[in-house]
């Protein structure tokens, strides 16, 4: 996941640029990942997340008459230089979206084989909203302390991804408290609670760039590969490719909106793959790193495999 990452990034080819997601500086992003301190709820169709937002929406399952929900759920994936980060990925659930998409979280459930959780077995007994926080109920005093082998940082990750998870799913940023089997706060991972954990500054947690499309194992059965996510790069760049094994057969370039501020900016791109041979590729996107991997915290990458008709 982690390999050929440019120094510096150049104008590739077989890009169609896309129009970028205007979101006035992503204010209309209620996601934690955003940056914005005062989410709103967007309008964007209620079929589906919005490109650069966290929003949960609702649509008709494909069996009997309920509905399912589209929760943002964070995993942990690895960096070359800044350990491991969270990655944002959209899952379809049945049933209170709270505790389905903590349920996600804690198991590692994820589409794509990249990410992971750092929580060990089990999940929450319970998980709600009240009263403007967060709650998380422990189903025993297993996870108060670190796991065996789980360091501060691994650890203060976790009780992250479980913040970001949860403030995406209910659209506010509300702190999360984390309490045991008797209803007193507690510590989750060594992590105090008992105040309210905050979600981090985007930039200190989060990947640098996370792709929303295309979904994990995607079928393209036309010559056009959409693609989109949010990013913080080296003035906006993102470089991408399309690679079948270890051969490169595409790559160009893409725009975020923005980048000189503490927050992951919407990108979109349509990437022509009408003259590639059916069969499994993988799309790749990286930031720039104009250190080269000498200083800061480096390149980060993300990819999705898809299948070409």
């Amino acid at each position: 996941m982690h390999t050929r990452l440019p120094r510096t990034l150049l104008p590739g080819v077989a890009l169609v640029a896309a129009g970028l997601l205007v979101l006035g500086g992503c204010g209309d992003d209620p996601s934690p990942a955003s940056g914005d301190t005062s989410p709103t709820r967007g309008t964007d169709r209620p079929d589906r997340p919005g490109k650069g937002d966290d929003r949960p929406s609702v649509a008709p399952t494909s069996e009997g008459g309920g509905a399912a929900t589209t929760v943002p759920v964070y995993f942990v994936g690895d960096t070359e230089r800044a350990g491991p980060r969270l990655y944002r990925e959209f899952q379809r659930v049945d049933g209170d979206p709270l505790v389905a998409a903590a349920g996600l979280l804690t198991a590692g459930d994820s589409l794509d084989p990249d990410y992971r959780t750092l929580f060990p077995g089990g999940a929450f007994a319970a998980v709600s909203y009240d009263a403007g926080r967060l709650v998380a109920t422990l189903a025993d005093d297993g996870w108060t302390t670190r796991a065996p082998g789980m360091s501060r940082s691994e650890a203060r990750v976790a009780v992250q991804s479980l913040v970001y998870t949860l403030q995406g799913v209910q659209q506010e940023r509300a702190p999360l408290v984390v309490e045991d089997a008797g209803g007193s706060p507690t510590t989750l991972f060594g992590v105090d609670t008992s105040g309210g954990v905050a979600a981090a500054p985007p930039l200190d947690v989060l990947s640098h760039v996370s792709l929303t499309s295309p979904e994990e194992g995607a079928s393209v059965d036309g010559g056009t590969l959409e693609v989109s996510g949010v990013g913080n790069s080296f003035e906006a760049n993102l470089g991408w490719e399309v690679r079948r094994g270890d051969e490169v057969v595409l790559d160009g370039y893409a725009t975020l909106e923005g980048w000189m501020e503490e927050k992951l900016f919407p990108f979109e791109a349509s990437v022509d793959v009408s003259g590639l041979e059916p069969g499994d590729y993988t799309f790749w996107v990286t930031t720039d790193d104009p250190a080269g991997g000498t200083e800061g915290v480096g390149a980060m990458t993300d990819d999705r495999s898809f299948t070409v008709g």
